[in-house]
């Protein structure tokens, strides 16, 4: 090696270091790290929400990228999908990104609670009611929604444990629980929040219960049930004020349900009332704030997940897992 040789490989050795020095600060600058690029996985449902996702694809993307993202865009096929893409592809991202109704977001937090590190989760509502998103202000417009998944904070927020499986904001059973789930897409698409009162006023005809042993705050509780609901949210099924009252989403605490069979309609009716409205109280209606409660029948139970399908169980162990996922909201106002 001559000494231009040696001489270039001395400049080119210091230049290398120079760069890795500078790179080091930068990276300890947080108004430098969207200059670096950070990566995220983006998962949409492009059915959700009588598909507004198509029309808004492009302008959410846009927002993603200006804040200094390298995207990667996931569209969902099928059920489950959400839940494979973020167990396999988190790796390597610094976000997830999801659009879609509640099913949506439900598969990205169940494929996130598999992986050894949690990501936080921004969330861009385009279902029928988001009932998760509206008890966490998320706006209800798109556009909005992107903003605050590249410019909000993290919330640590509680997460359901429903035997192996994860969940959001309510595990349900018996009448209504699985009306979310067996109302068609399309149908949801044109009616919206109708379309689950419509189903529900069809199925009351045909009410069941179920007979039950119950665990919850060390107390038995055996009868007969035609609905339960395990939540953590302010509103279920787009009915603000049903879960009960004084709720936090990150206190380790469900808010859980219980209605007994009645033993008429008319009180059946009054039972319905007493949901919607709080001034109107019922004897068959039991409430419980509570980290866990047991569910065991005889039979298989039907089980309603964040509005999807949570199969049959004769044994169902459901636990509050407290603040274990960041969850991306609009900053505070002053």
């Amino acid at each position: 090696m001559n000494l231009a040789d040696e001489g270039f490989q001395i400049l080119r050795t210091d230049w290398i270091q120079a760069v890795r020095r500078l790179t080091g600060i930068w990276r300890e600058m947080p108004e430098m790290e969207a200059y670096m690029g950070q990566k995220m996985l983006f998962v949409y449902n492009p059915r959700a929400g009588k598909a507004q996702i198509r029309s808004n694809l492009l302008d959410i993307i846009d927002i993603f990228v200006k804040a200094g993202y390298e995207v990667t865009a996931y569209p969902t096929q099928a059920s489950g999908d959400a839940v494979k893409a973020v167990r396999e592809r988190h790796s390597g991202y610094d976000i997830v990104a999801c659009c879609g109704g509640d099913g949506t977001l439900d598969e990205v937090v169940n494929g996130m609670m598999q992986c050894e590190e949690k990501l936080p989760i921004g969330y861009i509502p385009a279902g029928s009611t988001n009932d998760f998103a509206n008890s966490l202000k998320i706006p209800k417009s798109m556009i909005k929604a992107a903003d605050v998944v590249v410019n909000g904070m993290n919330y640590a927020c509680d997460i359901g444990r429903f035997n192996n499986e994860s969940f959001i904001y309510v595990a349900a059973f018996g009448i209504f629980s699985d009306v979310s789930y067996e109302t068609k897409q399309d149908v949801k698409n044109v009616l919206g929040h109708a379309a689950y009162l419509l189903e529900g006023v069809r199925r009351l005809p045909s009410v069941r219960t179920y007979t039950l042993r119950i665990t919850c705050n060390g107390q038995v509780i055996e009868g007969e049930f035609l609905y339960g609901m395990v939540t953590n949210s302010y509103s279920v099924g787009g009915f603000r004020g049903i879960t009960g009252q004084d709720i936090l989403l990150d206190d380790g605490l469900f808010e859980a349900t219980l209605i007994r069979r009645p033993s008429n309609p008319l009180e059946l009716n009054n039972i319905i009332m007493a949901l919607v409205d709080k001034r109107v109280k019922s004897e068959y209606i039991h409430t419980y704030k509570t980290s866990e409660l047991v569910v065991e029948s005889e039979e298989p139970l039907s089980w309603a997940l964040d509005g999807e399908f949570g199969g049959g169980h004769c044994r169902a162990v459901i636990s509050n897992e407290q603040q274990v996922l960041q969850i991306r909201i609009p900053q505070k106002q002053n």
